[in-house]
């Protein structure tokens, strides 16, 4: 066979639906259609494609592996047409383990499969629990070109103990390019991190990498896709966009240099509006892959429920949302309003139901039992439950899913009633602080997300975003239940749940010693409350790489003195004859 100079790859960046094998599988063979018609001689899908990522525990039913193997047969039998070969990732059983693979469909075969390696097994990931660690494979060629195949993980890890240099046997048995599928969810700063690991082992292998991320939304996970290629000399090769489906055939020419392309070059959104767009697909693909027909919203006047009707809109469309406001006594016009307001301006249907008897008739029936107990938060808290009530029967009457409003500042800090502001369906703004909730309502009446089916201009009535925070807190509170101003709450919270900062440490950074362990403490007494909340978007990555994993029943409080430096002197040290050894 002459020296091959031209290699023709397509990528298709796609959204699989966990559990669909049948649809996963056509969405497939749509890709390799396309790629027929470019002249590929490859289509390249996502990690464990067939199945939809992360299948977590559904992946060890013996029937899915069985139809998930039945689809990958099927799909290499149809590559005898003398197609492009396919490379789609699928679970994968062999001698009795289960693998994380990747199969290449090639002359209506299964021409090779390769697995992966390294299993992450933190944060968003519990792969260690379901998979088996993969033996390091050379590459395998298709084409005429040696192809090293390693499968998201593979690139990520450093050298440890527990890590294979995957990269580097691929590298030294021969492969001439990297083909990385991967299902990697979005958070911010997450494509900078890709971009960086891929960059170090492009640099470290001398070879060109094609890094392929699947797009959607998975409960609460999003996948943003945003692939991208990279040359051997480390410059970009091709850059496909973010939160969108796309199929995009890549033309690969063999120099002195090795494989080279210069394809197209996306333009990408990122900060605000990457976490906007995120929590637009999160909820688009929750409500339409679980089958909801629309979605119901309680409109209170505030700035969460209004930046999540923007985000239902522009997930859905206006004629899917259902927008009710339920006031008590103590609403005040304005709130009512701005509600009516918001919903024009949005164009979603809309009614008032005054809740005062049914709040009245919940206070009547416990008359007796609170009889001699002075009124304090219960009878605040039942408001919010009874609206929680009504909006429940109004899902289960009509079918629509409730969106929660609750925001990541209240609900860290318990401030998000149980039954009221967190029950539902589905809550697009769960992980979004109270400051930037402010933002992004501000960055929405400038700016519309590609593909979003809401109006374009001012949609959240300016009154709602300028309307000063602490009007939204609990009504009749004292100074002490009153939290801070939301930037000093949001940068504690920061420092306690992403970074798992000491106290000592935050009061040292300038933050009021009282007021940082009073957070600390409604962070940790809110640990039950946060366990029963409703799904919703992630979009925040944590520094040590895992998701916040606290018990309910937990003594332990940080005293906020600084802790004192170990006494190595009182360890005794191991020597030639250790624990191993005896």
């Amino acid at each position: 066979m002459a020296d091959k100079k031209q290699f023709v790859v397509t990528i298709a960046q796609l959204n699989p639906v966990v559990g669909d094998v049948a649809g996963n599988a056509a969405k497939a063979r749509a890709a390799r259609a396309k790629a027929k018609s470019d002249g590929a001689d490859l289509v390249v899908l996502t990690e464990l494609f067939i199945a939809g990522y992360p299948p977590e525990d559904l992946v060890l039913k013996p029937a899915f592996q069985a139809a998930c193997r039945a689809e990958i047969e099927t799909l290499a039998r149809e590559t005898s047409d003398g197609g492009p070969a396919m490379l789609i990732g699928t679970p994968w059983v062999d001698d009795g383990k289960l693998y994380n693979a990747c199969a290449l469909l090639d002359g209506g075969r299964i021409a090779a499969i390769r697995y992966k390696v390294n299993l992450p097994n933190y944060g968003v990931f519990d792969e260690k629990r379901v998979f088996a660690r993969g033996p390091v494979s050379g590459p395998v060629t298709i084409r005429g070109v040696r192809v090293g195949i390693p499968i998201c993980e593979d690139t990520w890890m450093e050298e440890s103990a527990d890590y294979e240099n995957v990269v580097e046997c691929l590298h030294e048995t021969g492969a001439e390019i990297l083909i990385v599928p991967n299902g990697s969810p979005y958070t911010r700063e997450k494509y900078d991190m890709r971009m960086s690991v891929s960059v170090a082992r492009v640099t470290e292998s001398h070879l060109p990498l094609i890094y392929v991320n699947e797009i959607g939304g998975q409960d609460e996970l999003v996948f943003d896709g945003t692939s991208f290629g990279l040359n051997a000399d480390k410059s970009l090769a091709f850059q496909l966009p973010s939160f969108a489906e796309n199929i995009t055939t890549t033309k690969w020419t063999k120099g002195e240099g090795g494989w080279t392309c210069k394809g197209l070059v996306a333009s990408l959104i990122d900060g605000d509006k990457a976490d906007y767009a995120a929590c637009v697909l999160g909820l688009r693909d929750y409500v339409t892959k679980t089958g909801f027909p629309g979605v119901l919203l309680g409109v209170s006047g505030g700035i969460d429920s209004a930046l999540c009707a923007a985000i239902a809109v522009d997930a859905l469309g206006a004629d899917k949302l259902r927008g009710v406001m339920l006031p008590f006594r103590f609403t005040a016009q304005e709130s009512l309003d701005d509600a009516a307001k918001l919903a024009k301006a949005l164009g979603f249907k809309y009614e008032v139901l005054p809740i005062a008897s049914a709040v009245e008739g919940f206070e009547s029936i416990l008359s007796e039992t609170f009889k001699g107990l002075p009124r304090d938060v219960t009878e605040e808290n039942l408001q919010a439950r009874t609206r929680g009530v009504l909006l429940m029967a109004m899902s289960n009457k009509t079918g629509a899913m409730l969106v929660t409003t609750g925001n990541k500042s209240e609900m860290s800090v318990g401030y998000a009633t149980l039954y009221g502001d967190m029950n539902g369906g589905y809550n697009p703004i769960k992980d979004i602080y109270k400051t930037e909730v402010f933002r992004l309502s501000t960055l929405r009446n400038t700016w519309k997300p590609d593909g979003a089916l809401g109006p374009s201009g001012e949609v959240i009535p300016p009154n709602i975003v300028t309307r000063p925070p602490t009007a939204e807190l609990r009504e009749n509170q004292t100074d002490q239940d009153s939290l801070p101003p939301y930037d000093i709450l949001d940068g504690i919270l920061e420092r306690l749940v992403e970074r798992e900062q000491t106290l000592a440490s935050i009061i040292a950074e300038g933050f009021d010693r009282d007021t940082v362990v009073r957070i600390e403490r409604l962070l940790n007494v809110a640990e039950y409350k946060r366990r029963q909340a409703a799904p919703g978007v992630k979009v925040t990555r944590k520094n040590f790489g895992r998701d916040r994993r606290y018990p309910i029943v937990n003594k332990f409080r940080d005293s906020g003195k600084a802790a004192p430096a170990p006494d190595h002197s009182l360890v005794t040290k191991s020597g030639s004859g250790s624990a191993e050894a005896f």
